[in-house]
C-alpha cells in the first residue's frame, strides 16, 4: 500500500504546488474513518487530489458500519481520526455514553441534512400544508402539518416512529428542533431512561443512514432526518417526500466534524497541522469557482468505496438544487457548504449549539452556568490549531489571507429569528438565554425524574 501510495506522490507531484516547508511528521501512515455520506467530501477530496500526500502522509480511508463503530475505533487507536458527528467529541468528552476527550480541529461542513417522510404520511400532510400559486407546497413545510397526523395516530392508539442516526447526532436534535416548533413533544432522555422517549409525541430511535430508505420502506419508521444522499435516494425510489432541509431549519447550521483523541494531537502536533492543512484546501477546492469542482466530486463519491450512491441521487443536493417530490426541483445552492462562510473554522458557539440540545432534551441531566458551555466547547473545539495549519498554506501561497477569520473570538454574530425555523434567535454567548427562549424542552433548574420535570 505503501509503495503504490508513493508512486501516487510521483504522479501528482506535477499537478499539486509543493509545500514551501515539510512539516516534520511524527506520524505519517494514518487510517481514518467515515461513514457513508456525502459530506465524507473533505476526506476523498484530500485522498484523491493528492492533499493528503502534498504534506508527506500515506492515508487509508475506511468505511465504517455506524457512528458507535466509528468513535470506538478513534478512542481505542484502531482509527487515527474520523469523520464524526459534532455531537461526538463533545458527548465523549463530557461523558454521555463512551467517555474520552475527543477534539477537533476542521469543522467538515454546513447544512447537509433533510427530513423526509413516508409517501403514506405525506399525503395525510398535504391538507394543512400551504399552496404556492402553482399549487406546489410552500416551503419551509412546518412541523404544524405533521401534528394532526401524528395526533390521529395517538388517538388510535398507534406509536408514531421516526428515524434519526445516533444520539448526540445533529439530526437527532434537528428532528427534535422542527418538531417541537411545530407543537410537537420529541421526549426526553433521563441517566436512568436513556431512550429519550420520555412523554414524547414521537418516538425517535436510531437508524444507521444508509439503512433509512429500506427501513422506510418497511414502514418501521414513517420519517427521519439524515445527511445525503439519503433523502434523495427515497425521492427516486418513489417511497418518500423530503419536508424540509437543514438549510431551511437553520440557515447555515454546522454539521460534521473531523474528530481525533487529544492525546492523538498531544503526541503527534505536526501530523495534526498536516491533516488540517490537507483538510482546508480539500474544502476550498470543494466550493472553488462557485461550485465548479462538484460534478467531479460527485464522481468520486458515487464510488463504492465512498458513498457508493447513484451518481445522478449525489448530484441532486451536490450541484446545487433539492428534489422535494419527483420533478418539484429547487434551487438551494447552499445545501451542502464546505469551505464558504468559513465552514471549516471550529467555532466555539457551534459546540455551544450542540450543548444546549443534550441540556434542552436531557442528555445534560443538570442545569449548568454559561461559564460550563464555555470552556467544555474550548476543550474540543481548537481554533489555534485550525489557524494555524491555515497560516502555513497561506504562506505557501496555497490559500489567501481574506478566507480565514483570524481575529475572531471563537463566536459567530448571532443567528437571526429569520434564519431559523421557530423565530427564535441564537446566541452561543448566552446559552441559558437561548434554552429559556425555546417553548419546549428543559430550561433553568429543571431536572426530568421518572416521567415528570420538576424544577
Amino acid at each position: 500500500m505503501k509503495r503504490l501510495l508513493i508512486g501516487l506522490a510521483a504522479a501528482t507531484a506535477f499537478s499539486s504546488p509543493a509545500p514551501a516547508e515539510m512539516l516534520d511528521l511524527e506520524k505519517d501512515e494514518l487510517t481514518f474513518g467515515f461513514i457513508k455520506l456525502t459530506d465524507m467530501a473533505p476526506l476523498a477530496v484530500a485522498y484523491e487530489q493528492g492533499y493528503f500526500l502534498d504534506e508527506g502522509l500515506f492515508v487509508t480511508l475506511e468505511a465504517q458500519a455506524n457512528w458507535k463503530v466509528l468513535l470506538d475505533g478513534v478512542i481505542d487507536g484502531q482509527l487515527d481520526g474520523a469523520h464524526m458527528l459534532a455531537g461526538q467529541p463533545l458527548a465523549a468528552t463530557i461523558g454521555f455514553g463512551t467517555e474520552a476527550h475527543i477534539i477537533t480541529p476542521f469543522s467538515m461542513d454546513l447544512n447537509g441534512n433533510g427530513i423526509t417522510v413516508s409517501n403514506e404520511i405525506w399525503e395525510q400532510m398535504l391538507p394543512h400544508i400551504p399552496k404556492l400559486d402553482d399549487g406546489r407546497p410552500q416551503h419551509p413545510i412546518s412541523a404544524e402539518a405533521l401534528k394532526p397526523v401524528v395526533e390521529d395516530y395517538k388517538a388510535q392508539g398507534k406509536p408514531f416512529n421516526m428515524g434519526m442516526v445516533f444520539p448526540v447526532s445533529t439530526h437527532n436534535y434537528e428532528l427534535r428542533y422542527w418538531l417541537a416548533a411545530g407543537g410537537l413533544h420529541p421526549g426526553y432522555y433521563s441517566p436512568e431512561n436513556i431512550s429519550g422517549q420520555i412523554n414524547a409525541d414521537v418516538l425517535l430511535s436510531v437508524t444507521p443512514p444508509p439503512q433509512m430508505p429500506a427501513t422506510l420502506e418497511a414502514g418501521t419508521i414513517y420519517g427521519y432526518c439524515v445527511g445525503e444522499p439519503w433523502n434523495q435516494q427515497a425521492v427516486f425510489k418513489g417511497i418518500g417526500v423530503p419536508v424540509i432541509t437543514d438549510y431551511q431549519l437553520w440557515k447555515n447550521n454546522p454539521e460534521k466534524v473531523f474528530g481525533i483523541t487529544a492525546e492523538f494531537a498531544e503526541e503527534n502536533p505536526n501530523t495534526t497541522l498536516a491533516v488540517t492543512k490537507a483538510l482546508i484546501r480539500a474544502a476550498m477546492w470543494l466550493d472553488a469557482n462557485d461550485n465548479a469542482n462538484r460534478p467531479e466530486a460527485v464522481e468520486i463519491l458515487s464510488r463504492p468505496e465512498y458513498v457508493g450512491a447513484d451518481a445522478e441521487v449525489i448530484a441532486n443536493s451536490m450541484t446545487g438544487f433539492f428534489e422535494f417530490e419527483k420533478g418539484d426541483k429547487r434551487d438551494i445552492p447552499d445545501f451542502n457548504v464546505f469551505f464558504r462562510y468559513n465552514a471549516t473554522y471550529p467555532f466555539y458557539s457551534d459546540a455551544v449549539w450542540y450543548l444546549t440540545q443534550m441540556r434542552r432534551w436531557g442528555q445534560i441531566s443538570e442545569p449548568r452556568p454559561d461559564s460550563w458551555y464555555d470552556e467544555v466547547a474550548r476543550s474540543v473545539y481548537k481554533p489555534e490549531i485550525y489557524l494555524e495549519a491555515a497560516r502555513m498554506l497561506v504562506d505557501e501561497g496555497l490559500a489567501d489571507e481574506e478566507d480565514f477569520p483570524w481575529d475572531s473570538d471563537g463566536y459567530k454574530a448571532p443567528t437571526p429569528a429569520g434564519d431559523i425555523i421557530d423565530g427564535i434567535a441564537y446566541d452561543g454567548r448566552t446559552p441559558n438565554a437561548y434554552l429559556d427562549s425555546l417553548p419546549i424542552g428543559l430550561k433553568g433548574e429543571q431536572v426530568v425524574v421518572g416521567t415528570d420535570v420538576e424544577g
